[in-house]
């Protein structure tokens, strides 16, 4: 049996606060991309700021760490995440426009 740290979950999360403008999701991509995540992060019409992302928990832990603080530019006020199953729709990590 796997060990948890290694099975794959889902996580889609919105970051709210001063996130737009701030290299936000050049910020979110390195990080998920070094992480070894897949999915994506796009700019919201609200000012938010939303990502999804698959891979193992561990790492995903390691992402939300890394985008309740942000690039230096940002202000991170709130990060709703909400924890599902993977679809494996993904096969790397991108930037959504």
């Amino acid at each position: 049996m796997m060990p948890m740290s290694n099975v794959s979950v889902r996580l889609h999360a919105i970051v709210t606060g001063i996130v737009q403008g701030v290299n936000f999701r050049w910020f979110t991509k390195r990080h998920a991309a070094n992480l070894g995540l897949v999915g994506y992060v796009r700019n919201r019409s609200d000012g938010s700021v939303e990502f999804v992302a698959e891979g193992p928990r561990a790492a995903l832990e390691s992402l939300l760490d890394l985008v309740r603080v942000g690039p230096p530019s940002a202000v991170v006020d709130n990060v709703d995440a909400q924890w599902s199953e993977p679809t494996g729709e993904y096969s790397h990590f991108e930037i959504r426009f």
